[in-house]
């Protein structure tokens, strides 16, 4: 099991004034390799000998890792459609630049008053090669604040507007684990703004830079991939009341029964499901551990988002690996058939492997 890296808080100089401070939050990386890499919004392609090429701000999925396995039809988990960029294809210069999203914002007859928002920390080597809107409305252009072997992912906002629309949450996202694919990231909460881009360098980059480094390191060559798997209902049903004779009564009890006059019938055959399917979890997550042996590197059991949940594993996975673990989940969600509906999610940001940072505002 790969070691989570702890973070701390930042300290600094005294950020420009902002209508308010905001917390960024760094989570996941990999060490940054010694030929330069280049990242590119929306695609997870890898340049020759000595640059990669990172989608950074792309709204894609990663779908050569996206799959989904059904009951009654076993999907490939191994087949996934690639990310595709949505952003415009102009190279960036590094200037501050901005994109409109073709909303109109009301004229105050004064200068926003603008923060500098982060999405997460890279190694310093990479170099955005289309322009990728973030969030915000208008969107600015997402580009990189370097620091001493670190980088950051950003983008201007005006702090007067709110963020937390679907849409800003879906672009953050989209853009730490387009990049994610293909670099090592550590994924910054959303909603983290620093008052400018020294603020960046010199508090947030310069100040964790050890523990930054460190991390990156950490989740060279790994990204994070999700497995989540629910119970068919019905199939689930019968399999507890054949295999648990009080329930089988009860049930049988409560056939054609007044639901009044059988509350307390009632209650008590949903306590006994509710344990059977808790026992189900706990041994069904033991046997995806098992599945994946040989095949990651760390992996985090999430708690259950829903009564019906078999599974919900986090795993981090070697890239050289990735096609082996994808067969692995294939075979098992072939087992489970009928039974069990099971999805891979990935590659995305190493979020559950990961500490966050804190920089003072």
């Amino acid at each position: 099991m790969a070691a989570s890296p702890k973070t701390q808080k930042a300290t600094g100089s005294a950020r420009k004034a902002s209508r308010s401070k905001q917390e960024t939050t760094a989570g996941s990386a990999q060490k940054a390799s010694s030929s330069k890499r280049k990242t590119a919004a929306g695609s997870a392609q890898k340049a020759s000998s000595s640059k990669r090429k990172t989608a950074a701000g792309s709204a894609q999925k990663a779908s050569s890792s996206r799959q989904k396995a059904a009951a009654g039809s076993a999907q490939k988990a191994g087949s996934a459609s690639k990310r595709s960029a949505t952003g415009p294809k102009r190279k960036t210069t590094g200037s501050r630049q901005k994109a409109s999203t073709g909303s109109k914002r009301k004229t105050t007859g004064s200068q926003p008053e603008t923060g500098i928002y982060v999405y997460g920390i890279l190694p310093a080597d990479i170099e955005l090669t289309s322009e990728m809107p973030g969030v915000g409305d208008p969107a600015g252009q997402v580009r990189v604040v370097r620091s001493d072997g670190l980088a950051a992912l950003v983008s201007e906002v005006d702090v007067a507007q709110p963020l937390g629309s679907p849409q800003d949450l879906a672009a953050h996202q989209q853009i730490v684990d387009a990049t994610a694919a293909a670099v090592p990231v550590l994924p910054a909460r959303f909603g983290s703004v620093l008052a400018n881009e020294e603020a960046v360098a010199e508090e947030l980059l310069a100040a964790n830079h050890d523990e930054f480094d460190d991390a990156l390191k950490e989740l060279e060559g790994r990204a994070q991939y999700v497995v989540k798997g629910r119970y068919v209902e019905q199939a689930i049903l019968r399999e507890v009341l054949s295999e648990n004779r009080q329930a089988a009564r009860l049930a049988d009890r409560l056939r054609d029964a007044d639901p009044d006059a059988t509350r307390d019938t009632r209650i008590k055959l949903g306590e006994i499901l509710n344990d059977a399917v808790a026992a189900k979890r706990h041994k069904d997550t033991h046997a995806l551990g098992h599945a994946m042996d040989g095949h990651c590197v760390a992996s985090v059991v999430r708690e259950p988002t829903h009564e019906l949940d078999a599974v919900h594993v986090a795993f981090l996975v070697a890239a050289d690996g990735a096609s082996e673990m994808q067969q692995a989940i294939e075979d098992l969600a072939r087992d489970w058939e009928g039974r069990t509906e099971v999805r891979l999610l990935g590659p995305m940001a190493a979020y559950d492997f990961v500490g966050t940072v804190v920089p003072e505002g």
